[in-house]
């Protein structure tokens, strides 16, 4: 008898282990919100020239696309009133200027004119120290020691208050790895930054992008962080409470999503191929969306792929008979 109880027990146990199902709770959906990513990117050794602004609206929790907005009237201008139009990409709510003229520490203002709302925002434009090309390697990083880690170094800048944005993209990882910085305890110091993971491997190519931001940016993207949940990937969640710098003068109550930024940034990959340019590193991040079932490869993209590598492979053989 109690035998029988010990099966019927077991039994009951697969019973409740093999009815798991997973349920979608039906939530309200607020009224869409207008989202502006006014984020102005100054890549070092470029003229800073094309510039990019997005729409979009908020949308429900369990959505996967953004609606994007048309029909914005889009200008920046800087403190000499010179003034930088955007021009919409027909139906994409990409909004594109091609005359931008970044200069450091100069102050722009950012003019959005949707239907009957008027929205503006300032900021200054941030410069940010050269990466060093000293980049370090080892393999015994990370919380258990037993992961790839990289470190590299920048230069603070001693005679003012810094602040920076670190993002770093690595074929392992889905989303973007961010990183919101500032300088209070290493003024004028040569500033470090790690970055490991445990899928990562020896030869894996990375990008690193140095973001010279404000201070208000500095803490409006620790508190967008701490929304979103996680380190990576910070803008694939809507953190209904974090507002931007972006005010709209005609119906304040209706305010806007995002916020108006621009920044000096520079950019260094590292990796086995740095050398000869980072072919491999798109290779990886085509195999590496792959998959994470991201993005089907079409025969097409195969293709593409295996030519990346075979050009890859051609200037590292190319580089290799010069040496010798």
């Amino acid at each position: 008898m109690r035998n029988s109880h010990k099966y019927q027990l077991v039994l009951f146990c697969f019973f409740l282990l093999s009815c798991t199902k997973v349920v979608q709770v039906d939530l309200e959906t607020a009224e869409p919100k207008l989202v502006i990513d006014a984020s102005i990117d100054w890549v070092k050794g470029t003229t800073g020239n094309e510039q990019k602004i997005k729409l979009s609206t908020t949308t429900g929790y369990y959505s996967t696309l953004f609606p994007t907005v048309s029909g914005a009237d889009i200008v920046i201008t800087n403190s000499a009133n010179a003034v930088f139009s955007f021009i919409e990409n027909p139906g994409t709510g990409e909004y594109i200027c091609s005359n931008f003229h970044p200069v450091i520490g100069e102050t722009y203002t950012l003019k959005v004119v949707l239907k009957e709302d008027i929205y503006t925002a300032t900021e200054t434009c941030i410069g940010v120290p050269n990466v060093e090309t000293n980049i370090t390697q080892n393999n015994t990083g990370g919380f258990g020691g037993d992961e790839v880690e990289i470190k590299y170094y920048y230069q603070d800048n001693g005679n003012e208050e810094n602040h920076y944005l670190h993002r770093i993209l690595s074929p392992v990882s889905t989303f973007p790895n961010y990183k919101a910085k500032n300088d209070e305890k290493s003024q004028g110091s040569l500033m470090q930054e790690y970055f490991s993971d445990k899928e990562l491997k020896a030869g894996d190519m990375i990008n690193i992008r140095l973001y010279g931001i404000s201070r208000r940016y500095y803490d409006y993207f620790r508190k967008l962080l701490a929304a979103s949940g996680a380190n990576t990937g910070p803008f694939q969640t809507t953190p209904g409470s974090v507002r931007g710098n972006i005010m709209n003068e005609t119906h304040f109550e209706n305010f806007a999503y995002g916020y108006f930024r621009i920044s000096e940034v520079d950019v260094r990959e590292y990796g086995s191929s740095q050398k000869v340019g980072g072919f491999r590193f798109y290779a990886y991040i085509l195999d590496s969306l792959n998959k994470k079932k991201l993005m089907s490869l079409t025969p097409l993209a195969e293709a593409l792929k295996d030519l990346i590598l075979a050009l890859n492979a051609s200037v590292e053989a190319f580089v290799l008979l010069l040496s010798k």
